[in-house]
């Protein structure tokens, strides 16, 4: 089963960056980065369940969930593209004038996810909790300062 999602997560990623790096259209760009979030939301919201005890702990289906948020977290970037802050987004111009206070939330993100990833490893929700409220300061961080 994991090496089924393992190979399926790869090929969404090969044809995620294959698409991104050959589509510079600003609309593209939107829909790739949205699709990037929308897939870590729905794998965060499941995990935050089960850290707020709303729904029982898996701890193999949370670690499974934390490893697909720590990969696709390294996906958005490269959807934040010149002239994609228009149109169909929440994504604010502000982006493009503090770029690089946004790409170091990115970067935090990256790295909070991973140390997530790497908490979930060891089934232990004393460890869990921290890296889970990390990851969702890194969230809050880019959405206070750079989404509507």
């Amino acid at each position: 089963m994991k090496k089924i999602a393992a190979i399926g997560l790869a090929g969404f990623l090969a044809a995620a960056t294959t698409t991104t790096v050959m589509a510079a259209d600003p609309e593209d760009a939107i829909h790739y980065r949205k699709g990037a979030f929308s897939a870590m939301a729905w794998h965060f919201g499941t995990m935050g369940a089960m850290v707020k005890g709303k729904m029982d702990y898996d701890a193999e289906d949370f670690s499974r969930r934390a490893d697909i948020v720590a990969q696709l977290s390294k996906l958005p970037m490269e959807g934040f593209i010149a002239g994609s802050y228009e149109g169909d987004t929440d994504a604010l111009p502000a982006i493009e004038k503090e770029w690089d206070k946004f790409e170091g939330g990115m970067n935090m993100l990256v790295e909070n996810t991973a140390a997530l990833a790497e908490a979930a490893k060891s089934g232990d929700m004393a460890q869990i909790k921290p890296a889970f409220g990390e990851v969702g300061k890194s969230c809050k961080g880019c959405h206070d300062n750079f989404k509507n």
